[in-house]
């Protein structure tokens, strides 16, 4: 018998083993069209793309069905789990990370035509002599007006590495001739301290937008501004904070906190518990502070406030907080995609999670809970205000809830007094920003002459603006309203004066005008003045007898809801 012969039978049952096992797999996987893989969900998932895109009827893109499954699986963990496709990954991260590269403009998209409404000062596009009120009609040879021009396509041609250049074809006002300009793209800084002034002789106020890398730096060079002018006592607005990195607000806390005291500490079921505690190295450890606060004010804004609060450091004002407790941890994917984890909770020091209840990632009673607590009263009346947590105790043993949101010391209601239909629609409708861009930009040469907040105050004083407006907006399709234009004339005047101001100054201007009519404000320096900053226990404050009165303001200035500006 020759080799070939005597290794026959070998190769013949190796082949029935062979074909046994795969008839056995796909037996398994594919008879009957049913899945014999339910015992691992990613199993599941793993084998369902991969019969898709096996056996499915037509060609699919099975890329893209990835990427718009992750975000729906995500979405059935909570409402602060969420995905970035990799070209959504840098603008996501901008505004924490303190820069981007681009050209440096602030910019709005009006009758299809994007507007410059501010220029970096010292940017690329002022070196290139770009100007506020400028439309820029062209981008690197190509039409750059019409329907298709969105926020998005705005920045994705404007944005870029550093250095590499980009040819902008602008109209100026007054002109017809499409001038041309070549912008290098630089980084361009992003302020998360937006303003720092001083309210009056002895009080300092510094507004955070948001907090990112470098905004426990830009704080310190705050407040070095502020100790120029002599302040005493500090007022920090948190109002429309919706976050950032915990890491920043556990630095700006050590700044007021003796040592060894706890800021917050974060736990969740594969992450051990951990705390943050002050160093006792902080400048301002005696200074009397308050802490502004409203329905806009999350995470890293609540931790801030919490922190405060729970170690009687200061009074928190203003309105109940957002109420997100949940930290997320980011994951980077290969193709450079990324997702934000939830991993923890985060606890302030009292043991309190401020996290208000959900119900999974697409809950719309999660979605809806500002305005279902607008409806309820809670932004007009402190009794309103529901507390479905547990009580806790701050270290003097004052009471404070958890269970959603950072509730304040004192509250100051929303008034809506001088409101009316006609005002909501004009705000609402974003007719009053219109009016107060194109105003400016009809009279930018004059109002250029104005260089300060004061003294362009008192000039558009002078310009009967309202009545301005009013004519604008029924020529846009708001009908007149006499009576109603006459009831809300303080808050009509108020919001156009501060987008004027806004267009043409800073946003440090537009902040101390609001400032200047404020409740909130007004609450923290009548406190200032009482030497009342610093909250005492309940056994004290019954020693001491003092009466609780219900106070009632009478608000008539503009609600100080903070304008997200796009940037390239």
């Amino acid at each position: 018998m020759n080799t070939k012969n005597r290794f026959s039978p070998l190769w013949l049952a190796l082949a029935v083993v062979i074909g046994i096992a795969i008839g056995t797999f796909y037996a398994n996987h594919f008879s009957g069209n049913r899945l014999s893989i339910i015992n691992s969900g990613s199993n599941k998932l793993n084998n369902l793309l991969y019969i898709i895109d096996d056996q499915y009827v037509d060609t699919i893109d099975m890329a893209n069905l990835v990427e718009d499954a992750v975000p729906q699986i995500l979405a059935e963990l909570d409402p602060h789990s969420t995905y970035f496709s990799a070209k959504d990954v840098q603008s996501a991260n901008d505004d924490l990370r303190g820069s981007f590269s681009g050209v440096g403009i602030e910019f709005t998209i009006r009758n299809d035509t994007l507007r410059v409404q501010n220029v970096i000062s010292e940017g690329p596009a002022e070196q290139a002599g770009v100007l506020a009120g400028d439309k820029i009609v062209e981008v690197d040879d190509s039409a750059f007006t019409g329907k298709t021009l969105t926020n998005d396509e705005a920045m994705r041609r404007l944005k870029g590495p550093k250095g590499t250049k980009v040819k902008l074809g602008i109209l100026r006002y007054g002109e017809s001739e499409v001038r041309h300009v070549t912008v290098t793209r630089g980084e361009i800084p992003m302020k998360s301290v937006t303003a720092a002034y001083m309210l009056d002789d002895k009080t300092g106020y510094v507004r955070i937008k948001n907090f990112g890398e470098n905004t426990y730096n830009e704080l310190l060079i705050a407040m070095a501004q502020l100790a120029m002018d002599g302040f005493q006592q500090l007022t920090i607005d948190l109002r429309g904070n919706t976050g950032g990195y915990l890491q920043s607000a556990v630095q700006i806390a050590n700044e007021f906190l003796p040592k060894n005291k706890l800021i917050v500490y974060t736990e969740g079921r594969r992450s051990p518990r951990e705390e943050y505690r002050s160093d006792g190295r902080g400048s301002y450890k005696q200074m009397p502070l308050v802490i502004l606060i409203d329905e806009g004010s999350a995470s890293a804004s609540e931790i801030l406030a919490g922190a405060i609060q729970d170690n009687d450091r200061g009074t928190v004002i203003g309105r109940r907080s957002f109420g997100k407790g949940l930290v997320q941890k980011p994951v980077e994917f290969g193709d450079g995609s990324m997702m934000r984890l939830t991993i923890a909770r985060y606890y302030t020091p009292s043991g309190r999670c401020i996290q208000k209840p959900y119900v999974n990632g697409m809950d719309k009673n999660y979605e809806e809970d500002l305005l279902t607590r607008y409806q309820h009263g809670e932004f007009f009346s402190q009794d309103s205000i529901k507390h479905e947590g547990p009580e806790y105790h701050t270290n003097n043993g004052r009471v404070v809830y958890g269970g959603g949101g950072i509730t304040p010391d004192i509250f100051v209601p929303e008034d809506t007094s001088d409101y009316t239909s006609y005002y909501k629609e004009a705000s609402m409708s974003g007719l009053i920003i219109q009016f107060g861009y194109d105003y400016t930009d009809q009279n930018r040469s004059t109002l250029k002459e104005y260089g300060d907040e004061a003294s362009l105050l008192k000039h558009i004083k002078k310009q009967n603006l309202v009545e301005k407006f009013a004519q604008y907006a029924e020529k846009h399709g708001l009908k007149r309203r006499n009576l109603m234009i006459q009831k809300s004339h303080h808050l009509l005047e108020s919001y156009i004066y501060s987008r004027v101001i806004y267009n043409m100054l800073s946003e440090q201007a537009w902040l101390q005008y609001l400032n200047e009519d404020d409740p909130a404000i007004r609450e923290t320096l009548k406190l200032f003045e009482a030497g009342e900053a610093f909250p005492k226990s309940p056994d004290l404050k019954d020693a001491e007898k003092k009466k609780t009165t219900a106070k009632c303001y009478d608000y008539r200035g503009v609600h100080q809801s903070y304008v997200v500006v796009a940037r390239a």
